[in-house]
């Protein structure tokens, strides 16, 4: 690997000098000890400089309601996304079908006619409720309405869970969802709503069946929902129907004095459900339409930054498969930690900002050794650097060549510590903002980061990923060392 980044060679040239002296000097021995303080004490400056600094959690950036800007808005930032896909993936064949998906968003902001869904469970009467409406409620609308029933939810079985997960995106692409249910709120009901909801879903929950009920039971089961769902969907948009009430029997005298019975149908009972539905399409089918435009468009930016960082992964991984060769030898031919820290240190730095540049981050010299700083304060933080030396020590504690152990201990553990420090970066650039203008200038935040970090370092963990990056690493460093000499370490607990 040629050494073309000033960074870089500046800070392992400075290491290699600095072993230099040592070996001349005995008493640069007191420097190693010293220059360990130093960078702890760097380290921890960097810490506290970037924790004054780091962001603080952003507000969501959809309110509701939703305005006609704010679509847009969302619309120009696909837009965005798929064009710095083209430029950075120019021969991806899902870039013309992302596109397409594209073309239609624009026009849905003037589309007239509302989409409602109904949804619930299995047994919940979802298809009498749909008819019912069907029949009486949406002809009397001047507002033009089509309405649709989605698969039961929450089946239970392996085999249902492509099912369930059509359902849910059908009520996503509708503009209004009637969940219904015939009872009391399960969890899994709950979590659901809450999940619809979090999507800028309009919802109303629909109590059903509550003819099955006693009076004050019936008001004491809505008054609970209502109590529940206040925070989720506001205590208005819970409602009780009987779209399909069981029939009552009638008894009648004759007059020969004989008595007859039978069952009398029973009209749906939807009242309450209709006129709020009627309140809502009076007052907000502008409304429901933007919102869909914007989970639309969202859904598809999502889909596009999947591709875009599978894209910069692809590029990056190279990057610190080149990175975590170079510490690896930078910490082996220096028998100093201290030193090894420094070489590392400059190693990471550079790895910043050649990451950043492949995940449009841009940064200056001075930031990408603060966030060096930062990945080195943080693993010291979380016990990550003495863990994994313990953990490759292990690993090598049976290899023949016990006069290098020292040096093949801290090489690995340099090589391991720069990949972990960089696929936490990937993790962590990949959640950034697509901005193809200009590249993002933001500081690291911090306690995001670290969560990475810790997240990617047990992913890490496994004994088997690790006995094959020790091998790797150490034919690398001591190519005369066959793999069958290391074959025999022992199995690593998890």
């Amino acid at each position: 690997m040629k050494l073309q980044r000033p960074l870089l060679v500046g800070g392992v040239s400075l290491s290699f000098s600095l072993w230099l002296l040592q070996s001349l000097h005995h008493s640069m021995a007191a420097f190693g000890e010293f220059g360990m303080l130093g960078l702890l004490a760097v380290g921890t400056s960097f810490w506290l400089f970037q924790q004054k600094t780091a962001n603080t959690a952003q507000p969501s950036t959809v309110s509701s309601p939703l305005n006609r800007e704010t679509v847009e808005q969302a619309i120009a930032q696909t837009e965005t996304a798929i064009a710095h896909l083209e430029i950075e993936a120019e021969s991806y064949q899902v870039n013309a079908q992302l596109r397409q998906q594209l073309t239609p968003l624009k026009a849905e902001l003037e589309r007239q006619e509302l989409r409602l869904v109904v949804t619930g469970g299995k047994g919940v009467g979802k298809t009498h409720l749909l008819q019912a409406l069907e029949t009486s409620w949406i002809p009397s609308q001047s507002q033009k309405i089509s309405a649709t029933e989605t698969s039961a939810l929450f089946v239970g079985t392996d085999a249902e869970e492509t099912t369930d997960t059509a359902a849910k995106k059908a009520a996503l692409s509708s503009d209004l969802v009637l969940f219904v249910i015939a009872g009391d709120l399960t969890d899994t009901e709950f979590k659901t709503l809450q999940e619809l909801a979090a999507a800028n879903q309009r919802l109303v929950l629909v109590f059903n069946k509550q003819d099955q009920y006693l009076p004050p039971e019936r008001a004491t089961v809505l008054e609970q929902l209502q109590q529940r769902l206040l925070d989720v969907l506001g205590a208005e948009n819970v409602v009780a129907i009987a779209a399909a009430p069981s029939p009552v029997k009638v008894r009648q005298h004759q007059p020969d004095g004989a008595m007859r019975e039978w069952l009398e149908p029973q009209p749906p009972q939807l009242n309450s459900l209709t006129e709020h539905l009627s309140q809502i399409v009076a007052q907000e089918s502008q409304q429901l339409v933007w919102r869909t435009t914007w989970r639309k468009a969202t859904s598809l930016k999502g889909e596009v930054k999947t591709v875009l960082n599978q894209v910069r992964r692809d590029r990056a991984i190279p990057v610190i498969d080149q990175y975590q060769i170079v510490a690896a030898a930078a910490a082996f031919a220096n028998p100093v930690p201290a030193l090894d820290l420094l070489a590392t240190a400059a190693i990471n730095g550079q790895l910043v900002m050649d990451l950043g540049a492949i995940y449009q981050q841009k940064f200056s010299l001075p930031q990408a050794q603060n966030a060096a700083g930062t990945l080195g304060s943080l693993m010291l933080k979380l016990g990550l650097v003495e863990l994994s030396t313990s953990t490759i020590a292990g690993v090598l504690k049976s290899h023949v060549f016990t006069f290098v152990a020292g040096g093949a201990v801290q090489g690995v553990s340099a090589a391991y510590l720069t990949r972990i420090a960089g696929l936490s970066l990937i993790e962590y650039f990949q959640e950034q903002e697509i901005n193809l203008e200009t590249a993002n200038e933001s500081p690291f935040n911090l306690h995001k980061l670290g969560q990475t970090l810790q997240k990617v370092f047990q992913q890490n963990q496994r004994a088997a990923f690790l006995q094959s990056f020790v091998k790797q690493s150490v034919g690398r460093l001591m190519p005369e060392a066959s793999s069958e000499k290391i074959a025999g370490s022992e199995a690593l607990s998890s």
